[in-house]
């Protein structure tokens, strides 16, 4: 029985002791860090089929297409989708501008800022506008490009997340590019 207490003692000393000793009194906060969204360098590639437009894209972006050439062009790995809408010029040119123009005022309530960036490229005959959405809408990037006679484009990103734009705000900034690059790129034929 005696063995049994210095055992006991000896094991509860050694227990205390390693607790005091490890025990510090200078508490070190945890450094800060950020979030490392790393997206590789983009890649264009020519798009045509037989629409009556065609395009560069991103070569990581998934192209599906619809019978109207209207396309979804998804981004798997940041949950994103651009939609491409063609509508053909029937004399209805300002029902068409004022549907775009609308689309994108729709999320002023949760936007912070829209920025209006004119697009004009008369070598092409391709007109439009391209719509930078700051702030927590479902939309943060949408354009639409024209000839003003017989083409129509639309497109918008939609991201599979809830829209808080500090949190996708890199993948945004990617896949705006993207969208820019397809909206300078687009020609009719």
């Amino acid at each position: 029985m005696e063995i049994l207490k210095r055992k006991i003692f000896r094991n509860a000393t050694i227990i205390l002791l390693l607790l005091h000793l490890s025990c510090k009194d200078d508490v070190l906060p945890k450094p800060s860090s950020h979030l490392r969204l790393d997206y590789p360098e983009a890649k264009y590639v020519h798009f045509e089929n037989n629409c009556p437009f065609v395009f560069d894209m991103n070569s990581e972006a998934i192209i599906k297409g619809e019978d109207d050439c209207g396309f979804a062009i998804s981004y798997p790995k940041m949950k994103a989708t651009i939609y491409l809408t063609y509508k053909p010029v029937n004399n209805n040119i300002n029902t068409l501008l004022r549907d775009a123009q609308k689309l994108t005022y729709e999320h002023v309530i949760k936007a912070d800022d829209i920025l209006e960036q004119p697009y004009l490229n008369p070598a092409q005959k391709t007109y439009g506008m391209f719509y930078q959405v700051d702030g927590n809408a479902a939309t943060n990037s949408q354009f639409y490009v024209t000839d003003s006679i017989k083409h129509f484009v639309i497109g918008s990103v939609y991201f599979y997340a809830k829209p808080n734009f500090d949190s996708i705000m890199p993948a945004a900034s990617y896949v705006k590019n993207d969208m820019q690059r397809l909206m300078e790129t687009l020609k009719w034929k």
